[in-house]
C-alpha cells in the first residue's frame, strides 16, 4: 500500500529567519529561484504523493499564486489556521479535510529525502497509530535524540543537549488519521510534547530509520546551506 495524501505544515512564523527573509513565510523563502516548498512537495511527488493539504497561518496569502502554478492540476486543499494552534492543533485540523485513513505529514520549512514506501509499509504492516521517520546525527546540539525497543517502537524521547551520535526526529510522520482523531485532543497543541512524548507508551508509535538527504532552513546557517545544496 502506498500514503498517497500529504498535510503539509507550512503556517510558521519564521522568526529566526526574519533577518534573512524578512517579508515571507519561512517555507517560502527562496532557494535558487523556487521557493523553498517546492522543493518539499517536488520529493512528495516523486515519491508518490498525489493530493496535499496545505496548513497556513502567517501571511498565507503569500501561498496562493504559487500553488495555483506548482499544482495546476488543483489537487491540494488549504486550511488556514485563524490563531495559532501549535504543531498538533494544525496536523488536527488538516486531518478533519483528509480523504485517506493513513496521510504522510511533512513541515514545510524542512526536507527528509526518504523512501515513503519503506516506511508506509512498516507503518501498515504493524498497524501502527504513528511512525516517524528518524535520521542519524552526530555532534548536535539543536535537536532532541529518539531511542527505539528492539522492535522500533519508540523507547524514549530525549531533551535537546550536545550528543555525540544519535536519531532524531526528521519531521516526517505516517499517520493513522482516523486513531488520531479519536484521540479528544485539544484545539492548540504541540504535536511532539502533547501526543509523541505522552503517548508513545500506550500508543503503537514507532520509529523507521531513513538515511536520505536532511536540511531543516529555521536558522539562517542552514538556509545558506540549502543554497549551495538544494539545486532547482
Amino acid at each position: 500500500m502506498q500514503v498517497k495524501e500529504a498535510i503539509v505544515l507550512a503556517g510558521g512564523l519564521g522568526t529566526r529567519l526574519r533577518g534573512a527573509v524578512p517579508d515571507l513565510p519561512k517555507c517560502m523563502a527562496p532557494v535558487n529561484g523556487k521557493p523553498f516548498i517546492a522543493f518539499v512537495i517536488d520529493h512528495l511527488q516523486k515519491q508518490g504523493v498525489e493530493k496535499f493539504i496545505f496548513s497556513l497561518g502567517y501571511k498565507s496569502e503569500a501561498f496562493t499564486h504559487f500553488l495555483s502554478t506548482c499544482l495546476p492540476n488543483k489537487n491540494y486543499q488549504i486550511v488556514i489556521e485563524t490563531e495559532p494552534l501549535g504543531t498538533g492543533g494544525a496536523i488536527q485540523f488538516a486531518c478533519k479535510h483528509t480523504f485517506e485513513k493513513n496521510v504522510v505529514v511533512v513541515n514545510g520549512d524542512s526536507i527528509f529525502k526518504i523512501d515513503l514506501a519503506r516506511q508506509a509499509s512498516f507503518h501498515f504492516s504493524h498497524s501502527a497509530d504513528c511512525t516517524l521517520a528518524l535520521k542519524t546525527m552526530e555532534n548536535f546540539d539543536r535537536y532532541g535524540i529518539v531511542e527505539l525497543h528492539t522492535d522500533y517502537r519508540i523507547a524514549l524521547f530525549k531533551e535537546k543537549q550536545f550528543y555525540q551520535k544519535g536519531l532524531i526526529n526528521g519531521g516526517v510522520y505516517v499517520l493513522n488519521t482516523e486513531a488520531f482523531l479519536q484521540e479528544g485532543l485539544p484545539d492548540k497543541f504541540s504535536f511532539e510534547t502533547d501526543y509523541l512524548q505522552k503517548l508513545y507508551t500506550t500508543r503503537k508509535i514507532f520509529g523507521v530509520i531513513q538515511e536520505g538527504y536532511f536540511i531543516d532552513i529555521g536558522i539562517p546557517e542552514d538556509y545558506l546551506k540549502a543554497q549551495t545544496e538544494l539545486i532547482a
